[in-house]
């Protein structure tokens, strides 16, 4: 097969410099179609709806019947009617429709009319500060069109310290995120006495990203505000905002553990949607390999902005964002003295770079916006036309979200799924009547997780002494609360208990995850010193490195010291023509197991185990060719934590009889933890970094992984290469782990449905049509790998028959 070539910085014949015509989607899905047949597996077309209205309702406040008149809104979509219904009922409500249907007046028409008629305040909770601004700019603009009078304030980490004060007194509605309520608002609150008093509403928009760990901290956190809440003697409505996801009633119920009503149906127009799903060729036949995700995205952002069409292209990590946005500098922006068409948006930008770049977005000065998830979000981000995903997200509700960011405002759009070798995206890709058929999946969140309920135990405990009988959450709190006086925090007098430390329990407590500590990125080119960047911890030691390649706007700076108790990366501007990619070991211990399941030669079981993570080194990757050019050493702290897992093991006598070599047989288990890596994140409905995987021996002696000849070995405690024929005894394990500290629900109902994963991970190896394993179902394999006697995807398909029971 012809191989197609690598990434270059010179443009196709088929790229043109073109206007947007007024069919311009349609022109180049057509363009794309003809061009490249074989790579478009599967094409939808939803085509445009019209609107239903209804009048605006009765009694609503002439002031603002008159600011909506000024903006152009006589009636409201059918959905938004029915949210004013419900919310005049006094339920509290979830509004869980497509992206751009108008679900902000949802909640701003009832709270606004309240506020006017009735004198209320309101809160106003988003997950971002780019969101909460947006917001206040929206209720900026309608009290400005009738002069309604109504004070809307932001509250957030960059509020001046002069200005707070006359937002907790004066402010209508305040317009915060769950991280300033956790530790500025919720712990002050007798400073927000007067704003807690007249609290009618509390508005919770973005939903669906209230998920996982940060879901399971924000849950804590409102039932945190509902008991203050109650102390002041109030009991606020709350009105929740979601993208489209399969419970938005149940997750609303989940946060504050109430029944919530849900509006799903819209009334709002849409114009023509088209999708595109599109695997790379196949360049090497024996291999399995295909053209890189990253290549063909590329291309297809290039094609698209060339056409005239504004773009978003979204990649899963930080460093493919910074990748791909060089790429697509390289070609739009190589003149620096004319303003970027190309800008990176990513987590860890400053705020004031991010608001640069989101003004820019919005008055349409740029061309192609390159992004993470964090733009996921309902960020005013301008019109877009076509939005490239570089790779599967990882779940159908975030494809549609990312997807739904084109073609805002009534127009036509093109969205296109780009997938990369995982074995989730060949899977969609081979099968694209699954994800057009799949519904969204359902958000979980485990607000009694142990680690996460205790935290905030301490922070309520803080802010109002708990009595004695008293009920917070679902874990027994007269047990907690004696822990927490066995460790000198409270003190226990007439039934009730108080907090008596000299600590601040809310600061030491990060929502976004369960340890603590961002990284400060500091440049100190040419003797100055200016804060670049912010790196969250767990992401630290994979990213600042000494030696380390660190991109913003796909510039990049070398990090030259890393002082980890400081946490701060020093960096300089550099020339480097690579990236760097860090290596990383993980070996796990069991530490207690809480059930075991045998099935035949084989068992699963369930329980607690501890972890380390060593980052020995890093790879040196050249742009374009993606050569190795070279290594480096990392010298850092080991990660620990404990967590849960899942496990199997196999009769040592069943395995040497099916796989005697004991080097397939650990090629055979790193295969088959490959594919059920995979396979459990879709049953458990996670992102891939939720859970992790590794081999070893379960006793935390040895463990398995890819050497840098691409085959497996076992490596020591201390990291020591290790031979097989060394070990006296040969009983791998394989581990599938909640990849948070003391986890957060996702293992146990990974082993209520082991035998299940283990069937679809040998149904997915299996139907397959590699010869010896690709990265689609076991993971990269090596030339020549197809003509040994048991190959790679043979021992896999060993290791996972025996896995389950046969």
């Amino acid at each position: 097969m012809k191989r197609e070539p690598t990434e270059t910085k010179e443009s196709s014949a088929l790229e043109v410099e073109v206007r947007a015509p007024s069919h311009a989607v349609e022109q180049l899905v057509a363009r794309l179609e003809q061009r490249y047949p074989g790579r478009i597996t599967g094409r939808l077309v939803r085509p445009a709806s019209a609107a239903r209205y209804c009048p605006l309702p009765p009694g609503l406040h002439p002031g603002l019947a008159q600011a909506l008149a000024a903006r152009g809104v006589e009636r409201l979509y059918a959905h938004q009617r029915e949210a004013w219904d419900r919310v005049a009922e006094g339920r509290h409500l979830v509004i869980a429709t497509p992206t751009a249907s108008g679900k902000t007046l949802c909640y701003n028409l009832p709270v606004l009319d309240a506020v006017l008629t009735r004198g209320v305040k309101a809160l106003y909770l988003f997950p971002t500060k780019a969101l909460a601004q947006d917001q206040v700019a929206e209720l900026n603009a309608l009290n400005q069109a009738a002069t309604l009078g109504v004070k809307a304030f932001t509250f957030d980490g960059d509020t001046p310290g002069d200005a707070r004060q006359a937002v907790r007194t004066r402010g209508d509605i305040v317009v915060s995120n769950p991280d300033m309520l956790h530790q500025a608002i919720l712990p002050h609150h007798t400073k927000w006495a007067q704003f807690f008093e007249g609290l009618a509403f509390v508005v919770v928009d973005e939903l669906h990203s209230y998920r996982g760990v940060f879901g399971s901290h924000v849950a804590n956190v409102l039932r945190r505000l509902r008991r203050i809440c109650r102390f002041y003697g109030v009991a606020p409505q709350f009105l929740f905002a979601s993208a489209t996801i399969a419970n938005p009633a149940a997750l609303a119920e989940g946060l504050i553990g109430e029944p919530v009503a849900a509006v799903t149906e819209s009334g709002a127009p849409a114009g023509d949607r088209h999708l595109l799903l599109w695997n790379p060729p196949v360049i090497n036949p024996d291999l399995g390999l295909r053209a890189s995700a990253r290549s063909q995205t590329t291309r297809l952002a290039r094609l698209a902005a060339k056409a005239g069409l504004k773009t978003i292209v979204f990649a899963r990590s930080r460093l493919m964002v910074e990748v791909i946005t060089k790429y697509l500098k390289d070609v739009f922006d190589r003149d620096p003295r004319r303003p970027p068409r190309v800008l990176a948006y990513r987590g860890g930008y400053l705020p004031s770079e991010r608001r640069v770049a989101e003004k820019a977005m919005r008055a349409g000065r740029v061309d192609l916006v390159v992004s993470t998830s964090a733009l996921e979000l309902g960020v005013d981000i301008g019109a877009l036309d076509v939005a490239v995903l570089n790779g599967y997200p990882g779940t159908v509700a975030a494809t549609w979200q990312r997807l739904g960011r084109a073609g805002r405002r009534l127009r036509p759009s093109l969205g296109v799924l780009v997938a990369t070798s995982d074995p989730l995206d060949q899977y969609l890709v081979r099968h694209p009547e699954f994800f057009f058929d799949a519904s969204p999946e359902q958000a979980r969140i485990h607000p009694d997780q142990l680690l996460i309920l205790l935290d905030h135990v301490r922070c309520a405990a803080f802010e109002l002494p708990f009595q004695d009988g008293e009920s917070f959450g679902g874990e027994d709190l007269a047990e907690m609360l004696g822990y927490l006086r066995d460790e000198g925090l409270l003190q226990r007098q007439g039934g009730r208990w108080y907090w008596i430390a000299d600590s601040y329990p809310a600061q030491a407590v990060s929502l976004r995850s369960v340890a603590e500590g961002n990284f400060v990125v500091v440049e100190v080119t040419d003797g100055g010193s200016r804060v670049l960047a912010e790196v969250d911890y767990t992401a630290a030691p994979g990213t600042l490195y000494e030696g380390a390649i660190y991109m913003v706007q796909a510039r990049p700076y070398q990090v030259e010291r890393l002082d980890w108790v400081g946490r701060k990366a020093y960096v300089r501007a550099t020339r480097a023509d690579y990236y760097t990619d860090a290596i990383d070991y993980t070996r796990l211990k069991i530490l207690d197991r809480f059930d075991l399941r045998p099935e035949g030669l084989a068992a699963a079981a369930h329980g607690e185990v501890h972890l380390v993570r060593r980052y020995p080194g890093y790879k040196k990757i050249r742009y374009y060719s993606h050569d190795n050019v070279g290594y480096g050493n990392i010298n850092l702290p080991d990660q620990e934590l404990h967590t849960t897992a899942v496990w199997w093991q196999v009769r040592p006598d069943a395995l040497e009889t099916l796989l005697p070599d004991r080097q397939q047989a650990i090629e055979g288990f790193l295969g088959a933890a490959y594919a059920l890596h995979h396979v459990a994140v879709l049953r458990a409905m996670a992102e891939l970094r939720d859970l992790g995987r590794a081999v070893g021996d379960g006793q935390g002696t040895w463990f398995a992984t890819l050497g840098a000849d691409g085959r497996g070995q076992l490596r020591g405690a201390e990291n020591e290469p290790v031979g097989v024929g060394d070990l006296t005894g040969f009983e791998p394990t394989l581990f599938l782990y909640d990849n948070y500290p003391g986890g957060v629900g996702l293992s146990a109902p990974l082993f209520d449905e082991a035998v299940l994963l283990v069937r679809d991970a040998l149904g997915l190896v299996a139907a397959c049509p590699c010869p010896a394993g690709c990265p689609a179902c076991i993971g990269p394999v090596l030339p020549g790998d197809e003509a040994r006697a048991v190959t790679p995807k043979a021992a896999a398909q060993a290791v996972l028959g025996l896995l389950h029971g046969d």
